[in-house]
């Protein structure tokens, strides 16, 4: 299994990394210009690129040899709904990143940093001279602004980068130059860094002041003016909605923000309903060994495809360069086997690290009262969960793959907590009507259970339709939470609709996913099962908003045993040193077993993606993560076709 080392986290989280990351320098005589860009430096459209660099741009060793610029890397989105998935083409450019092993950390748009030896000052350096895709400088007055606009901002803020925070308290942030700054904390934050690269969108590299501020007023008295003329009622609307920093979706449907991507949109999602088109960022601050300026590929191009099926037909006949979501599934591997002479593509390895293969979430904060109850009480999990032949998923899913498990840590781990991983996965459906009988005796004349209100006891789960390994689970779930009284469905959805009515709704009943982590610092940053802290908590909207905004009109405020769990939970991301926060976690992962908030089917076997036969420097053995936004660590911008 592959997952982050601590030793390597420890080692990369000390006083001084440097320049240790930047494999080899190259001579700015040997910089080459890009090909395609040519004309527009002749014609005065653009400066040279010794002009559009930074003084010190990172350089990549290519994964397998240096390649060649051109061409399009085709690719797919489906289903029109969340766009969080480009983060692992196009949108990973934090200050400091994962390693393409995941051994530990390296400066990207930073050129170094440094830590002090309690964890509770940062100081990073920017790359001089590095600029947006617009030419525009690049400099600690765009970090300001984020921490002043935004982060601070009473008025335009969302609850956003909590990993800025201790115990509530913003770290302090002082800028020294046009380079450097320091962030400061009242106590230590030792997850800081590792945060940064693990977050789907450092903000400290994505908000280009001189693009932004005309939409605040603090900067532009006429903000109000502009919301209007875009059809919007305040300033604070337009500008969260240009910065784009609380959707991911709305991030990726603006084409004209300026960026520090390898790829810029030139026809972003939303803007066309057929493809979206990415192309080369000319300002863009890596370069290989031999100076040729990345990325390697001058366009990115995302075909709109409605879904999996859809998508599963472009891969067979060979027109996905490289592809794992929503068609990597085990019913549809031996399909993509028999296919891949015709469709010239090959295989990688995902090596799995998520908490479970799908996780069963009720509503813990739902709106309606005597659900909200009956959700809430362990019993009644308890009873679903052992309601669930788990072993008959698993057989007809992940044809035999797996043994039943809850989310939970995997046994390899030091954080291995047997009771957790084991409890009430049991097939009992006898006990499960002896818990319920207890719970809500009464039936209808179809045998359906009914609840305190004399409703018959239903539960919907409410799916993202492009997640088809879950709808195949679900399919088999069902009956099996029926026979034992319970009125279960599935309503699927486009995942537009259900990032509105699941992720930022209340209403639902329950719903089904993924991902978290099971082992190690990965636990620790993506704790989402055993703690309500973020929105990817699916199970408990109120509560994971108490954790981030507790004085929020919406903020509930949960039980006390969940209460002092987030609590615990914030002490482990203040901690600094790696035998307490492992002290810390197992204590977390005890109380979590304690609570039993979420129940599953399977620790996960590995995954499998799909690649064309002719991209190169492609990493055939990979960790899947959503801490290590797979596979982005391992540099797209110098993949290319040979």
């Amino acid at each position: 299994m592959v997952r982050i080392s601590r030793r390597a986290f420890v080692a990369a989280s000390s006083a001084f990394v440097g320049a240790l990351a930047i494999p080899s320098f190259v001579r700015a005589q040997d910089i080459k210009e890009s090909t395609s860009l040519q004309a527009d430096v002749d014609s005065g459209a653009l400066p040279p690129i010794a002009e559009r660099l930074p003084e010190n741009p990172l350089v990549i060793t290519p994964t397998d040899r240096p390649g060649k610029q051109g061409g399009d890397w085709n690719h797919a989105l489906v289903g029109g709904g969340s766009l969080s998935m480009i983060v692992r083409y196009q949108d990973y450019e934090p200050l400091i990143r994962f390693n393409p092993d995941w051994s530990g950390l390296t400066p990207n748009a930073a050129e170094k940093y440094e830590v002090n030896d309690d964890s509770t000052e940062y100081t990073f350096y920017l790359r001089k001279g590095m600029k947006w895709s617009d030419g525009e400088p690049y400099t600690t007055a765009d970090v300001q602004f984020w921490y002043d606009a935004i982060f601070t901002d009473t008025e335009t803020t969302q609850g956003n980068s909590d990993y800025w925070n201790v115990n509530g308290e913003p770290g302090k942030l002082t800028v020294i130059d046009d380079v450097t700054f320091k962030v400061a904390f009242s106590e230590p934050n030792g997850f800081f860094v590792q945060r940064m690269a693990s977050e789907v969108s450092d903000p400290t590299t994505r908000v280009p002041r001189h693009y932004l501020e005309k939409f605040h007023k603090r900067y532009n008295p006429d903000a109000d003016k502009l919301a209007q003329e875009a059809g919007l009622d305040s300033w604070v609307a337009n500008f969260q909605r240009e910065n784009g920093l609380n959707d991911i979706n709305t991030f990726h449907q603006n084409s004209k923000r300026p960026t520090l991507m390898a790829w810029m949109w030139q026809s972003a999602p939303g803007e066309n309903t057929e493809q979206a088109i990415a192309v080369r960022n000319p300002y863009y601050f890596k370069v290989d060994t031999e100076g040729t300026q990345l990325p390697y590929f001058d366009r990115i191009v995302y075909q709109m495809v409605a879904d999996p099926e859809v998508l599963l037909l472009k891969t067979l006949q060979g027109e996905i360069d490289m592809m794992d979501q929503y068609i990597a599934t085990p019913t549809n591997k031996p399909v993509l086997f028999d296919g891949q002479e015709a469709g010239n593509y090959g295989f990688y390895t995902l090596k799995e690290t998520a908490a479970n293969v799908m996780v069963f979430q009720l509503n813990l904060n739902h709106t309606d009262e005597t659900k909200n109850a009956l959700f809430n009480n362990r019993e009644f999990r308890q009873a679903m969960s052992i309601a669930v032949d788990r072993q008959a998923l698993l057989d007809a899913v992940f044809v035999g793959q797996g043994a039943p498990a809850q989310p939970s840590i995997n046994p390899d781990d030091p954080l291995y907590n047997e009771r957790l991983a084991t409890q009430h996965t049991e097939f009992d459906p006898d006990a499960a009507n002896a818990i319920l009988d207890k719970l809500v005796p009464e039936k209808d004349s179809a045998g359906y259970r009914l609840d305190a209100e004399g409703r018959r006891l239903s539960v919907i789960f409410e799916i993202d339709q492009s997640r088809s390994t879950f709808i195949d689970m679900l399919q088999l779930a069902v009956p099996m939470f029926q026979a034992v009284g319970i009125d279960a469905q599935v309503r699927t959805m486009d995942r537009s609709l259900w990032e509105t009515r699941v992720r930022n709704g209340r209403e639902y009943d329950a719903t089904c996913h993924q991902f978290g982590a099971n082992g190690g610092i990965a636990a620790m940053l993506d704790a989402r099962y055993f703690v309500p802290f973020n929105s990817n908590a699916l199970y408990a909207p109120g509560w994971n908003l108490y954790y981030t905004e507790p004085d929020n009109p919406q903020a509930i405020e949960p039980p006390a045993d969940v209460k002092a769990q987030q609590d615990l939970y914030r002490t482990l991301l203040t901690t600094g040193s790696t035998e307490k926060q492992n002290e810390i976690m197992a204590q977390i992962l005890e109380n979590a077993a304690d609570q039993f908030l979420v129940f599953g089917v399977s620790l996960p076997p590995d995954g499998y993606g799909v690649v064309k036969n002719d991209m190169v420097n492609i990493t055939r053995t990979m960790p899947n993560s959503f801490i290590w936004p797979t596979y982005a660590p391992t540099r797209p911008e110098q993949f290319f076709k040979s």
